[in-house]
């Protein structure tokens, strides 16, 4: 198999040449790195956001859309499905590169991370790699600048004219898509913290609402964590049998049937503050391969509706 990141190169190849099409904007940086607008100073868009959780995954997912009800209103609904979740969702598509450079902060996801492989999810799995290019999806509501991808390309080790950055901002059509997408990725990396080998994890299918775009990105954050935690549902084949799996879902956490702006207010939106617990699907069915099948949790429509303001 070619690296995550040659392969997530591919993709970003597709945007560049159907950018038009997609409604995305193309920059070129002094340093030949290209910054991919899929969300900042372009409202984005449906497809914009279904390809960008393809790079973010590195085409080891596949995601589409469809319609289903919240509260007796129509919601379009993102699901993601994937054989190899712990390379795709945990080495590629997980959010864990903090970016700060000058006046730029953002959160970089992708298969860049896998050039550093400093996390300790990529012990646990065995996985680090040597590419020749960086792809790394960054959330922010400004672009980067140079300053940015400089320190990327330092960190990852490929000169700066490899380094790619599809950019997009919560606030944004992508970033509600991009958002719902990762309800596999929350269950599977939950398990992980429990101490799941996440190697075991056969498949993964996850899907959740797409939460309507608001006026701010801190209203954009909570929205789109309560249609994790609330509207996220998990199906999983798993390997071997595991006394943990309850804990995988948000019904597990303390805080549980609170609203994300109620919960980022108590902490004063101090993120280190947040206990892990809180960031899991509504609800998970496991099946255990050769053995039993195990569900848990449950859908909030009520809170779902809360938040998008019905």
């Amino acid at each position: 198999m070619e690296t995550l990141n040659r392969m997530a190169t591919e993709l970003v190849d597709e945007a560049i040449d159907f950018a038009e099409e997609l409604a995305i904007d193309v920059h070129a940086l002094a340093g030949d790195a290209a910054v991919l607008d899929f969300g900042v100073d372009v409202p984005g868009g449906i497809e914009a956001g279904l390809l960008l959780t393809e790079i973010q995954t590195a085409g080891l997912a596949t995601v589409q859309t469809r319609v289903d009800e919240v509260a007796g209103a129509s919601l379009t609904h993102v699901e993601l499905s994937t054989d190899q979740p712990a390379l795709a969702l945990l080495c590629a598509g997980k959010g864990g590169w903090e970016l700060s450079a000058e006046d730029f902060d953002g959160l970089g996801s992708g298969p860049a991370r896998a050039l550093v492989a400093e996390e300790r999810i990529y012990q646990r799995i065995g996985y680090a790699e040597d590419a020749d290019f960086a792809v790394l999806a960054v959330e922010a509501d400004t672009l980067p600048a140079e300053s940015v991808t400089a320190q990327v390309a330092e960190r990852a080790n490929v000169p700066e004219s490899a380094v790619f950055l599809p950019t997009f901002s919560t606030a944004s059509i992508t970033g509600s898509v991009v958002a719902a997408a990762r309800a596999a990725e929350l269950a599977t990396f939950r398990l992980s913290e429990l101490g799941y080998d996440p190697l075991d994890v056969l498949s993964a299918t996850g899907s959740a609402p797409l939460a309507p775009v608001a006026d701010s990105e801190a209203a954009a954050m909570t929205r789109t964590n309560d249609s994790l935690a609330y509207g996220g549902q998990v199906h999983l084949a798993v390997e071997e049998p595991f006394d943990r799996f309850d804990e995988v879902v948000s019904t597990a956490a303390k805080t549980y049937g609170a609203p994300f702006a109620d919960i980022f207010d108590e902490v004063d939106w101090n993120h280190e503050e947040l206990p892990l617990d809180l960031f899991g699907p509504a609800q998970v069915t496991v099946d255990v391969v050769g053995g039993g099948t195990h569900v848990y949790g449950e859908r909030r429509e009520d809170l779902l509706a809360a938040s998008y303001g019905f």
